[in-house]
């Protein structure tokens, strides 16, 4: 009777493995077929959210592109002034600073509040800036507030071309303190492991009534899933998320018991909770009254710049002293830098003084990034320049206009052009994994962005150094193309040293003839 049940047991556990290994393997089936593409396009922002402050565009990831990459991708224009409000998400994402200046804040769970205001320090703000307006309130409610020096964690100043990443589950939120607008284009890593949801994007607001960014595009997508096996649980929540209004996580919580944990007022309490008022017309980026006084050290950017050559160094001599690995969350995602800059001409990999400059950003330049499993490149074309063509061995490859026009072809595993036409300021356009893709700048250039999955992208040209061409003997490129063992030769010898070029006009007639 003991063997019979073992055996039964047995049995039971090879058929849940089976199943379990049917099942992964048809959802990797599933993804691995969104990437059966026979067109790629340009594509152009197709929902959008006004707000007090600003404005939220993004991109249907219900599009098959997006969905081949497993990513998504929104853009925040924020005014003077201008709040995000706290948010997070369940995807690890990058952000790319386009333009403007100001703070970045962000909540680590289990770090310290290393940023302090003494009493008397805030006190002095206060009275400073809203002593008539307190006096008023204090003779109303005939009490006098009392000041607790204000604690937070670390506050961090971006600026154009500054790379942010962002784990998942990390609140956080912008605020724009220069004189000018703050764009900010983000990508979601969907299929990232740590995502343990759905491939619906969304975020989670700690405050406000904020609109759904994905609201018109992600209706059409969690329908998709809803008719679908209910796999991971996620058709009951994508009915509640559609049949409730959007509020922040605060407003489905009992006020009784809120008022209790947090030890404030029931009236408090709704506020935080937020109104249908607040919803129509504040929504996701409010605006600051006066200025947003919060504790940050004052700093120029030549003093900015200093304070992150000095962290990269710490974090080398971190790597050198044999303390690399993960060892503590204090010494680990406390201390590790959340932002690189790679818009700035002197911290180009690659630079042609005809032709333009690409910068990378990697796990190497930021240890962060190896957990995110994410990377960026940051490139700029003169007038008529080439980046020649290559392809991406280990990632799919998520381009952004930046400024400028390109014409853009990009060629599958069949010889097939899928790709072959401009890309615009403000476009984005997919590439997926080997996808092999050229880009020629128009008469104005072209400056792009481009976020990669995986953290260290491997890239592999057809021509210039370290090429694929290159690489190949001459009898081996003869005997494939059919050619003369001097052809051969000349056509590697020829190939240019650089990723970037500028073609001389002989060599556009050359190529016409």
């Amino acid at each position: 009777m003991a063997k019979a049940n073992s055996f039964l047991y047995i049995s039971l556990c090879l058929v849940v493995l089976f199943n379990g290994c049917l099942a992964k393997r048809w959802q990797q089936q599933q993804q691995f077929n969104q990437c059966q593409l026979d067109r790629l396009d340009a594509l152009e922002p197709n929902n959008r959210i006004e707000a007090e402050a600003g404005v939220i565009e993004s991109w249907d990831p219900n599009n098959q592109q997006f969905q081949c990459a497993g990513v998504a991708v929104v853009r925040h224009t924020l005014e003077c002034n201008g709040l995000l409000l706290p948010q997070y998400s369940p995807t690890h994402q990058l952000i790319y600073i386009v333009q403007g200046r100001g703070y970045l804040g962000t909540v680590l769970p289990g770090c310290p509040e290393t940023y302090q205001d003494s009493q008397q320090q805030q006190q002095q703000r206060h009275q400073q800036e809203q002593e008539q307006e307190q006096q008023q309130q204090q003779q109303e409610q005939g009490q006098s507030r009392r000041f607790r020096g204000d604690r937070h964690q670390k506050i961090l100043h971006f600026r154009q071309g500054d790379i942010i990443a962002i784990p998942a589950g990390v609140a956080h939120w912008l605020y724009n303190n220069g004189d000018s607008q703050v764009v900010a284009v983000s990508l979601l890593d969907l299929n990232n492991q740590a995502n343990q949801l759905d491939e619906n994007p969304r975020f989670f607001y700690l405050a406000g009534n904020p609109d759904d960014e994905f609201q018109e595009s992600g209706q059409g997508r969690r329908q998709q899933h809803q008719k679908g096996s209910d796999r991971r649980g996620n058709r009951k929540h994508g009915q509640r998320h559609e049949q409730q209004n959007n509020n922040n996580i605060l407003s489905g919580f009992n006020s009784e018991l809120l008022a209790d944990i947090l030890n404030v007022d029931v009236q408090t309490i709704r506020k935080l909770q937020g109104s249908e008022e607040e919803r129509r017309s504040r929504k996701n980026i409010v605006k600051v009254d006066g200025e947003l006084q919060v504790i940050r050290p004052p700093r120029s950017r030549q003093e900015q710049e200093r304070e992150e050559r000095q962290e990269r160094e710490r974090e080398r001599e971190h790597r050198q002293s044999g303390r690399g690995r993960d060892n503590g969350l204090e010494e680990t995602l406390c201390t590790l830098r959340l932002r690189e800059n790679i818009g700035d001409a002197s911290r180009a990999d690659i630079y042609s003084p005809e032709a333009g400059l690409i910068s990378t950003l990697n796990s190497n330049k930021l240890r962060l990034l190896n957990w995110l499993q994410l990377s960026a490149e940051r490139g700029k074309l003169y007038g008529n320049a080439v980046h020649v063509a290559h392809w991406t061995q280990n990632a799919h490859t998520v381009i952004y206009g930046v400024n400028g026009t390109a014409r853009v072809q990009v060629v599958d595993d069949s010889g097939r052009s899928v790709f072959d036409d401009e890309l615009q300021q403000g476009q984005v356009l997919t590439v997926p994994q080997n996808f092999a893709v050229v880009k020629r700048a128009s008469n104005e250039g072209f400056e792009w962005v481009a976020f990669k999955t995986n953290d260290n992208a491997k890239i592999t040209p057809l021509a210039g150094q370290n090429s694929a061409i290159r690489a190949i003997p001459a009898d081996v490129l003869a005997n494939a193309y059919q050619i003369s063992q001097e052809d051969a030769q000349e056509l590697k010898d020829n190939s240019q040293d650089i990723a970037l070029i500028r073609p001389s006009r002989s060599s556009s007639e050359r190529r016409v003839m």
